[in-house]
């Protein structure tokens, strides 16, 4: 019985890792467009967007894409969409800059920061999105890197164009609205 519970518990451990198929090798990729918008309002929607193409002639692995915010504070670990405080009274120092209202579909991986977007076709381009409300005002820097894979097997060759950042300022200021004759809330800055 006691052999039987050990192997059964060796042949759950490692099962389903994300990064087990992933071969070895340099792959062509690039980021053809990205946006994010770089004034926002604390409670104002908004989407990030990166159109990402696969310029090999082999399939992508798992297009992987990773974001992080950079830090507040010297020594403070970056985190996606967010700042780590220097408050020892909370249980997860990170705060959110956004709230990550819907991520790309399926991209949820065990990797910090990191979405798994999936495999990708020679020539295929994806648009992989995150819908997101700002929360915190302030000035943020918002990095993202995509990869071939999860794990560092695969890798970008040399010369593409995987990373980059937005520079996002997040005011206090209410979202300009205004009433239509419909009776509808109309939010935009022409106040009439």
């Amino acid at each position: 019985m006691l052999l039987c519970a050990v192997l059964l518990a060796f042949a759950g451990c490692g099962g389903g890792r994300q990064d087990s198929d992933e071969p070895k090798g340099e792959y062509t990729l690039s980021v053809v467009d990205a946006s994010f918008p770089a004034e926002q309002t604390t409670a104002q929607h908004a989407t990030m967007r990166l159109r990402v193409r696969n310029t090999d002639d082999r399939e992508l692995p798992n297009l992987a894409v990773t974001i992080t915010t950079d830090p507040g504070a010297g020594g403070k670990a970056p985190t996606a969409f967010g700042q780590a405080k220097s408050d020892s009274r909370l249980a997860d120092p990170n705060r959110p800059v956004w709230i990550v209202d819907k991520d790309p579909s399926g991209g949820q991986s065990a990797y910090t920061n990191t979405w798994a977007i999936g495999r990708m076709f020679p020539g295929e381009t994806k648009d992989v999105e995150w819908k997101l409300t700002a929360v915190r005002p302030g000035t943020y820097k918002v990095n993202y890197r995509v990869a071939p894979g999860l794990n560092g097997k695969a890798v970008a060759a040399n010369g593409q164009k995987v990373t980059g950042s937005f520079d996002v300022t997040i005011s206090d200021e209410p979202v300009p609205a205004r009433v239509n004759d419909k009776g509808e809330v109309v939010r935009d800055s022409s106040g009439g």
